[in-house]
């Protein structure tokens, strides 16, 4: 089973280079983020006609999160309860053996900003729902774009960019409360020294220099870690492909036995 998440970053403008993924890499599972887009125009036939059923979440022109799988998903949580006003930034599906959930951080924009606290409440919020509503014996995986750097081994630049946002000790310790609770990097299980990026700034050639962050996880409780056989940050689909323009996140998958 490969497992899969991307922020497309616009699935409207993304689609096609979505669907050339798709082909190429045959994931069975997919979480997707920042659609931008409403229910009306989500893109439901199209992805059925590649085999593919889809539930989601959206949100017209902001956020938006969706989960693709090759066998129907019952949806089992659309949004964060009680931070509806934050948009829509989670969906939960049983997609096969698993519960899938697939979110969408907010992206607190920088530390003076009143949207700081409310990233951290979001995250605090998130893993109370954990807490609350599962138990980490469950073959879970969360994945999404998470907005955040683990450590000084997810960012091109720790030295410069320490304590600014997405490198704070506020939004690691955000993260280890995840960790804390049952979930493990699966990334960084695999690769515990690789500094591989999974998000380019569009600007100032950030991508060719290698300028990058790691913001995008999969995550999995214990009985999901021990099938995981192997882990990409899928960076060639961070580059263009003839005339589609890529987001400016990367794909990240694994293949779970």
């Amino acid at each position: 089973m490969r497992i899969a998440t991307w922020n497309v970053n616009g699935l409207r403008a993304r689609f096609d280079f979505l669907l050339h993924w798709l082909r190429t890499r045959q994931p069975d599972i997919v979480g997707l983020q920042e659609l931008k887009l409403t229910d009306e125009d989500f893109p439901y036939a199209e992805l059925k006609a590649e085999g593919y059923h889809a539930v989601a979440h959206t949100q017209k022109a902001w956020n938006g999160v969706a989960i693709l799988s090759r066998e129907p998903a019952l949806a089992r949580q659309q949004g964060l309860p009680g931070e509806e006003e934050l948009g829509a930034r989670l969906i939960a599906a049983t997609a096969g053996d698993l519960l899938f959930v697939t979110v969408y951080c907010p992206n607190g924009k920088y530390v003076e900003h009143a949207d700081f606290p409310r990233k951290l409440k979001w995250l605090d919020t998130l893993a109370g729902f954990l807490k609350e509503c599962h138990n980490p014996g469950e073959a879970i995986v969360l994945c999404g774009d998470l907005n955040l750097c683990p450590t000084a081994l997810d960012t091109w630049n720790e030295a410069g960019l320490r304590g600014q946002i997405f490198h704070t000790d506020e939004e690691r310790a955000r993260f280890r409360s995840l960790v804390d609770w049952g979930l493990h990097d699966l990334y960084r299980e695999r690769m515990p020294e690789a500094r591989i990026f999974s998000w380019w700034d569009y600007r100032a050639g950030a991508f060719h220099k290698n300028q990058g962050l790691r913001i995008d996880f999969l995550l999995g409780t214990r009985c999901v870690l021990e099938r995981v056989q192997s882990v990409e940050i899928d960076r060639e689909f961070r580059k263009k492909k003839d005339d589609l323009v890529p987001s400016d996140h990367a794909p990240v998958w694994a293949d779970l036995a």
